[in-house]
Order: C-alpha cells, then sequence, then structure tokens
C-alpha cells in the first residue's frame, strides 16, 4: 500500500454582493490521498480522494499532477482523466463535479508503468493551485466589483431532511442500527455504482431455469426492472442533492444453461453458455461489476460498454429472495408470473437491500408496522420505506461532492 499526504488551493467562490469595500479574504485548502491498490508487471490500479478544506465550494474540481516514472493512465473511472506527457489532469463529472467544502470525492484509474519504478507523485494541484495539506487565506478582491455568485446547491424544489413528526424517531432508530451494524466504508453500495456509472444500472439476466424464454418475455423483463426503480426513486427525484431525474435500467446480458433455451436470434444482449457458478449460470466475471469494484473491465469483451452492474438471478422453483450489492435473487416462475403486476414485493424488498436498507426479522421501528423491508408485511413500498431510502442519501452523500 502506499499512501501521499497532500495538500492545498486558493478557491474564488463567494455568495453574490456588490459590496464597495474589499471583502475579507475565504480560508482555502484542501488534502490528497494517493494509494496504489493493486499491481503488477507493467501495470497497477491507484484511487485519489481529494477533500476540501475550504471555506466555499469547488465547482468543477480539477487535480493535476506529474509522474517522474513514465507511468500512463490508459483508464478511469468517477473522473475524466488526460494525459500529456507526464502530466495528468483529472476533472469531475457531472455527477460529482461539485466539491462542497469538508466533503471528500474519490476517483480512480488503471495505468503502466514504462519499468520497474512506480513512484507516487511528489505535488498536486486542484484548480491551478499547488496543495499544502492545510488551510490558507485567498487573494482579497482588489477593485470594488461583483464577486461571482456561488453555484446553488442542490436543484429548484429540492428540499433537506424532514420527514413528517411521527417518522422522525423511527427513522434516528433505523439509523442507529445501520451505524451499529454495517461497514458503511463499504464501497459497492447500489449507490456507489449508480454514481460511478452517472445514472444507469446494467443488468445481466442468469436464467437460473431449464424453462425457456422468449424474447417478448425478455423484453418485459427489462422494461419491469426500470419500472420498478422507478417506484423507489421517483420519490427522489428533486431531493435534498439528489443528482438524477431517473436511474436508466438496461438488460445487457442473459447467461443460460443452454443457447436453446433462449429463444432469440438477435444480437441486442450479450449471451453467456455454460460457465456454471454456484450451482447456476455465470455471466463473464469480466464483466461483472461485483467482481471488478474498481471498474477495471479491460478484460471484459467489448470493455466498459458490455459490462454490467448488478445480477437478477431467477432460479426455478425457489421460494424467498435475496439481495445484495450484487444483486437481487428470486424465483423464477414467480418473477415471471409478477410481470403484469405493479409492484413486484419480493423484487422491490431485494433491490432495498442493494442499496443498504435492512431487514427487521427480530425488531420493529417505534410505530411501524408494515412497509416493504419488513419482510411479508407490505406488497408495496411505503413513506417510512421512501424516507429510510432518503435518509441513506443524506448520511452518504458527502461522499460524492454533495
Amino acid at each position: 500500500m502506499v499512501l501521499a499526504g497532500m495538500a492545498s488551493v486558493a478557491i474564488a467562490a463567494s455568495l453574490a454582493s456588490f459590496a464597495m469595500n474589499p471583502a475579507s479574504a475565504q480560508t482555502a485548502g484542501c488534502d490528497v490521498e494517493y494509494q496504489i491498490t493493486a499491481q503488477w508487471p507493467g501495470g497497477f490500479n491507484a484511487n485519489v480522494e481529494v477533500t476540501n478544506l475550504g471555506a466555499a465550494a469547488v465547482d468543477p474540481w480539477r487535480v493535476e499532477w506529474d509522474y517522474a516514472n513514465g507511468q500512463r493512465v490508459t483508464n478511469a473511472w468517477n473522473t475524466t482523466a488526460t494525459q500529456s506527457g507526464a502530466h495528468v489532469t483529472a476533472v469531475g463529472v457531472a455527477y460529482n463535479q461539485r466539491l462542497t467544502t469538508g466533503t471528500t470525492v474519490s476517483f480512480g484509474f488503471s495505468g503502466t508503468t514504462a519499468g520497474s519504478q512506480n513512484a507516487v507523485p511528489a505535488a498536486f494541484t486542484l484548480n491551478g493551485t499547488r496543495c499544502t495539506g492545510d488551510t490558507t487565506p485567498s487573494d482579497p478582491p482588489t477593485s470594488a466589483s461583483p464577486s461571482p455568485t456561488a453555484t446553488p446547491t442542490g436543484n429548484p424544489g429540492q428540499e433537506d431532511w424532514n420527514p413528517p413528526s411521527n417518522l422522525v424517531q423511527p427513522l434516528n432508530e433505523v439509523w442507529a442500527h445501520v451505524e451499529d451494524t454495517y461497514n458503511l466504508n463499504f464501497r459497492n453500495f447500489g449507490w456507489d455504482q449508480v454514481m460511478a456509472t452517472g445514472g444507469t444500472i446494467d443488468y445481466c439476466v442468469r436464467w437460473d431455469s431449464q424453462n425457456t424464454v422468449t424474447a417478448q418475455t425478455r423484453d418485459q423483463i427489462a422494461a419491469k426492472l426500470q419500472d420498478q426503480y422507478n417506484r423507489w426513486f421517483d420519490q427522489m427525484a428533486g431531493w435534498n442533492e439528489w443528482p438524477f431525474d431517473e436511474i436508466e435500467v438496461n438488460v445487457v446480458g442473459w447467461a443460460a444453461y443452454d443457447r436453446d433455451l433462449l429463444q432469440w436470434s438477435d444480437d441486442s444482449v450479450d449471451v453467456y453458455i455454460g460457465d456454471i457458478r454456484e450451482d447456476a449460470p455465470q455471466c463473464a466475471e469480466e464483466c461483472g461489476r461485483f467482481f471488478h469494484q474498481d471498474g477495471n473491465y479491460s478484460q471484459c469483451p467489448g470493455g466498459e460498454a458490455h459490462h454490467y452492474d448488478q445480477s437478477l438471478w431467477l432460479t426455478q422453483g425457489m421460494g424467498g429472495g435475496a439481495g445484495g450489492d450484487w444483486g437481487q435473487r428470486m424465483g423464477q416462475e414467480y418473477f415471471v408470473s409478477a410481470l403484469n403486476q405493479a409492484q413486484i414485493h419480493i423484487y422491490l424488498h431485494e433491490l432495498g437491500h442493494t442499496f443498504g436498507l435492512d431487514d427487521f426479522y427480530d425488531w420493529t421501528p417505534t410505530g411501524q408496522c408494515c412497509f416493504i423491508m419488513k419482510a411479508g408485511s407490505s406488497s408495496t413500498i411505503t413513506t417510512f420505506d421512501q424516507w429510510m431510502l432518503r435518509d441513506w442519501w443524506r448520511h452518504l452523500k458527502s461522499r460524492y461532492g454533495y
């Protein structure tokens, strides 16, 4: 593991003002951690975390450094990275470009090495100013001119944390349980997946069944996944800096025991046949985020464009379900027979787990009896479920620069 402590930056941003006297200087600064997360002959993966220590937001952020040993960046995630000679520039992308004060944004990349040396860069800059790890005053205005208008926080219509009064206590109980039970430094929640792709989720279907499936059913499954995602995330749109109006859901692949089970001949999805893992057909590991959480899909046929974030694992004869960062699993017959229902409640419950929501087998939050995350108590997403989802975003959004 290689770590490098970093530095500071001058940030020129303030609230709109037409004061005739010079404004007082704002403090500015940042801290950057550069970590080599994997290394092999001729290549490596690295992660960079940038924390804004200053008094104002940076929007958009831009981090630059120089390599000393001929390293080259080949593939990046959560940033757009370019390189000219030894000089690398990494900039924010649409969903993380605003770096508010006191928050951290992280991005990563794969690279190549020219020899045996892979030294950590000696210096970094954020938006043109060299980092020092401390806060410093930025230069005050030298003339009576309007200060630039700050980028507003969030979108029109967004609200702060304001759940109904009867939900405040149970929501606090739920989050206290989350903090006591789970590792919130985990980096493959559904939130991390959506933010890494800029608002999309790509699925591969594991058809763990000897039943045939038609092209019509294939397309109905894809449409239903989009519909069910909307049922969770329609309530997030326009709220508390959530950056997406809709999460775009695509089915990009299918895995089956035998090609004859998939009764279509077009090439609209990738098809994986005969790779049996966990006694079930497996989509290509080289293309799966669960197996490549660093975002490196260089071994995936077709590259990143053919990767999948989650699996929909449909198992013949299965009762109940399971869900996690890898995707969701349930009965094949159950899911297909429910395609005409408004809410496929087992799927919705398991999708909640993908985004961190807990089970409630052994306790119930105060005043709540029936909600979709309490298995068997509700067949629909309730207001309490929606506020639990919002609470996760409220607590995790700072890791994405919100």
